[in-house]
């Protein structure tokens, strides 16, 4: 073989020798990352068979095709309608901004009349919730359509009687049009099917990431740094909680290890077995403040609070940076969305109420 080319092919090696092996790291951390049930989010036809089914599980009277476009598209008029609530103020989207990760970006959620929650808790993120095993802190809903019909009725959120909601929606013409077209000339608007509606849009809000790529086997998808964060998430035992497509979204017991450091910030314990919703981890360095009544807004003190009060564990300031570096892959790409034009109401539709200062404090206590 010619100098040149002995010399040319030693320094071939010599370079690919190094990115085969970073390979082969990448290919076991694959494999150690779906071990621990570490789920990629499902794409394509997959993604909609899996979407149309979590829909036909909803209290939903109606026989016909689900997660049309028309109904997918109705479902968002009434996502973003502030005048379900009864002070033609307040939205689904006021605590789920869709233009912040699904968020409202305080600690303790503010609803009708400007009143805060009663428990201090934090809105969760919408987006992505369609993999969640159940909905709100406290796990009490297990579909969208029911968590959808918890704050319409709430005192400290929107407030509203459900039967003038219903009244509302039937008396605005574009609003019937558009039901009628969406489910038949036969459909019955009732509050079943507007939270039924609204929950096959919220169904859509799904942001994959190059860490599902990554987990089906795109080794390029993550960084060095990136995969350097989400070995060190799996050897600390973070997916003890975070797992699934969802990276969370099911019950776990709180404060296993150690008392959380801001308890005694709201009065929420949890479900009647102490157990609470563990948040998605997918957008999360762009859902802060974080834990359920948002007192942290560092993600790194807030890995480093995971660590000692629920594994026992120190999790130092190095450590928490290349969790949070990891944490960079499951920022999602976001559906777009296109505010529409809302149907004009009518005569008949009933008009706003407001909620002056002095009014009776709700009794009920709300938890979001």
């Amino acid at each position: 073989m010619p100098k040149f080319l002995q010399t040319s092919l030693c320094a071939f090696l010599a370079l690919s020798a190094p990115l085969l092996a970073q390979k082969t790291d990448s290919l076991g951390l694959i494999k150690k990352a779906l071990e621990a049930n570490l789920v990629p989010m499902p794409t394509g036809k997959d993604l909609d068979k899996y979407l149309i089914q979590k829909v036909k599980e909803l209290d939903l009277k109606y026989q016909g095709a689900v997660m049309t476009k028309g109904q997918i598209e109705l479902g968002k008029k009434l996502y973003l309608d502030p005048r379900i609530s009864t002070s033609y103020l307040i939205s689904c989207n006021t605590c789920h901004n869709l233009g912040l990760a699904g968020v409202d970006l305080v600690s303790r959620a503010v609803g009708e009349g400007w009143r805060p929650n009663t428990h201090f808790l934090n809105s969760p993120t919408v987006y992505n919730s369609v993999f969640n095993a159940v909905q709100f802190w406290d796990g009490r809903a297990a579909h969208l359509d029911e968590q959808a019909k918890g704050p319409i009725s709430n005192p400290v959120e929107m407030n509203a009687n459900p039967k003038i909601v219903e009244a509302k929606i039937n008396s605005i013409p574009g609003y019937v049009k558009a039901f009628k077209r969406a489910y038949g000339n036969n459909v019955k608007i009732d509050l079943n099917l507007i939270t039924s509606t609204i929950a096959m849009f919220e169904a859509t809000l799904v942001t994959p990431s190059r860490y599902d790529d990554f987990l089906r086997g795109n080794a390029k998808a993550l960084s060095r740094q990136e995969q350097e964060g989400l070995k060190l998430f799996l050897d600390k035992g973070c997916t003890g909680c975070h797992n699934g497509i969802n990276l969370g979204g099911m019950m776990q017991p709180f404060q296993v290890a150690a008392p959380y450091k801001f308890a005694n910030v709201g009065d929420f314990k949890g479900d009647k077995d102490g157990m609470v919703k563990v948040p998605t981890l997918r957008n999360v360095l762009e859902t802060m403040p974080y834990f359920h009544n948002g007192q942290y807004w560092d993600i790194k003190d807030a890995i480093k609070e995971m660590g000692a009060i629920q594994l026992g564990i120190t999790i130092n300031d190095e450590e928490a940076k290349k969790i949070a570096t990891f944490f960079n892959a499951l920022t999602g790409k976001k559906p777009t969305i296109i505010y529409p034009d809302l149907p004009v109401m009518s005569a008949s539709t009933p008009k706003p109420q407001g909620i002056m200062e002095g009014d009776k404090k709700p009794t009920k206590q709300p938890t979001h």
